[in-house]
């Protein structure tokens, strides 16, 4: 799929949702970061890579060989963290966002949506030409009090759609904020 669907029991509904079918009908939304985002993490390593393949392939080059070996282990780095970035996935249900990430070992954090207390969205310069952003969540979770979404769509409107969701549950768990302004 595109990453831009809401799941709604067996039935798909397309993003951005309707007025007749609100947030709060909503079970899981997913999201994933674009590819677009490795680009932007390993633009170096890439040219780096693809310069040494070019300088390991021509004749008589010295220590040729050696560099191609080299630029054949990097270019199996960059092939696994790669799948790494593509295995991440943000799940956004009722009452917690979920972020799942790992290739060889898997990882899930758990943040329940009452605890969310901020948000943030920041472009790097490269995200910007790519489209793309990343939605810092700052949360009172001990195990998790940042967790970063990154390679978001700039057109993804997803703050919203957690703020509601952090809404409601404070709501529905009598979680009231008191400030000193």
């Amino acid at each position: 799929g595109t990453g831009r669907e809401c799941r709604r029991g067996a039935a798909n509904t397309p993003w951005p949702m309707t007025a007749t079918h609100t947030i709060r009908e909503s079970r899981n939304v997913v999201r994933r970061p674009h590819a677009g985002q490795f680009l932007i993490d390993e633009l170096p390593l890439i040219l780096a890579c693809m310069a040494a393949l070019v300088y390991g392939g021509m004749e008589g080059m010295p220590l040729g060989g050696t560099v191609r070996a080299a630029a054949l282990l990097l270019l199996l780095a960059l092939l696994y963290r790669f799948a790494c970035l593509r295995r991440i996935r943000y799940r956004i249900d009722a009452e917690q966002l979920v972020c799942e990430h790992g290739l060889l070992r898997r990882k899930v954090d758990y943040m329940e949506l009452y605890r969310i207390v901020d948000f943030e969205e920041y472009q790097s310069l490269p995200q910007q030409l790519c489209g793309l952003k990343t939605v810092r969540i700052l949360s009172t979770d001990r195990n998790t009090p940042r967790l970063d979404l990154i390679g978001i769509r700039r057109g993804d409107d997803i703050v919203p759609l957690i703020r509601e969701r952090v809404e409601l549950n404070k709501q529905k768990k009598g979680i009231y904020e008191i400030t000193n302004h």
